[in-house]
């Protein structure tokens, strides 16, 4: 069994020379930090339907009718949407083991936003297309973390999607050793801190549905449930002020250990990253620091200290 995170990847993000130019989009967090801590599988589409390199440039094309077709720029009545469409068919249901996916920007097969629409007589439109293959990888698989090169290049984007891929790796995992009613609330009980700094809100929903487990028959209609709500908590970026909730709690656990003046600091520190001083890096490390001085059964399983392996530097970036 793997115990890396699977991923999907656009080939030419890993350096392979697919383009439709002959070149590559070569992502260096990716391929030189990320690669050491999961398992990559790349995929190009446009050439798993025969399309050679290089080869003349695609575009998503908005018909008359209102379909969105994929054809070459240079003859724009050559349409390769029944071959892509084929193809994912053929394709998606062997990644539904992944734990993620990194599509490369702008391309209309694999662009996961803003992607160029042209009518049919060749006039630009709007940046409102999602590329063929990558609209129907998320239609397929809605819970799983899809991201775009450009968007990792944004700290706060680029330490979401880590998390998320860590976090469905380890639900995953969960799955293929088989699911008991006490791992799958140990799982959830680990996660609590992480998902009340993304969502407050959808934190407390999603306690009332953990408890009714047991009313569940099966277990595997649960975790599908459950790995929706779970993963769209995740998806939304957790704030400063969730996270200064939930370093708030965190520091009610040490507040008959500590005495005055580590408790003023702890506070200073927090309030100081709340007020944009301090990057979370601080208060996080100072609260580590006791948690390791004075042991504490429920926090020592939290998710939230140690989401991705520290050497990503993820938190280094954030502010």
């Amino acid at each position: 069994m793997n115990n890396q995170p699977v991923l999907g990847i656009s080939g030419c993000l890993t350096g392979s020379a697919v383009r439709f130019d002959g070149g590559h989009k070569r992502m260096g967090f990716v391929m030189d930090a990320l690669a050491k801590r999961v398992t990559f599988k790349p995929v190009c589409p446009e050439m798993a339907i025969g399309l050679p390199v290089p080869r003349p440039a695609l575009r998503l094309v908005k018909t008359t009718v209102g379909d969105i077709q994929m054809r070459f720029t240079h003859a724009p009545h050559d349409d390769v949407t029944d071959k892509m469409a084929d193809f994912t068919a053929k394709y998606l249901p062997t990644v539904a083991h992944y734990d993620g996916f990194i599509v490369c920007a702008k391309s209309p097969s694999c662009g996961m936003e803003r992607v160029r629409q042209y009518d049919e007589k060749g006039n630009q439109g709007s940046k409102v297309g999602v590329g063929t293959f990558t609209a129907a990888l998320m239609e397929k698989y809605p819970w799983l973390p899809v991201e775009e090169d450009g968007r990792l290049h944004d700290p706060v984007l680029r330490e979401n999607f880590i998390a998320r891929i860590f976090a469905l790796h380890e639900l995953n995992t969960l799955r293929d050793k088989g699911l008991t009613r006490g791992a799958l609330l140990a799982f959830h009980s680990r996660y609590k801190l992480q998902l009340l700094a993304h969502n407050q809100r959808a934190y407390r929903e999603i306690g009332p549905f953990v408890a009714s487990l047991h009313e569940w028959k099966d277990l595997d209609d649960f975790f599908v449930a459950y790995r929706d709500k779970l993963m769209a908590i995740l998806k939304q970026p957790a704030s400063r002020k969730n996270h200064t909730n939930v370093l708030m709690h965190i520091q009610g656990y040490f507040r008959e250990k500590l005495n005055a003046r580590q408790r003023s600091e702890l506070r200073e520190v927090i309030l100081n990253y709340r007020a944009g001083l301090l990057p979370i890096l601080a208060p996080l490390t100072l609260l580590k620091h006791y948690l390791a001085e004075h042991p504490d059964n429920y926090l020592l399983t939290q998710n939230y200290f140690d989401p991705y392996p520290d050497e990503l530097g993820l938190r280094l970036a954030i502010s």
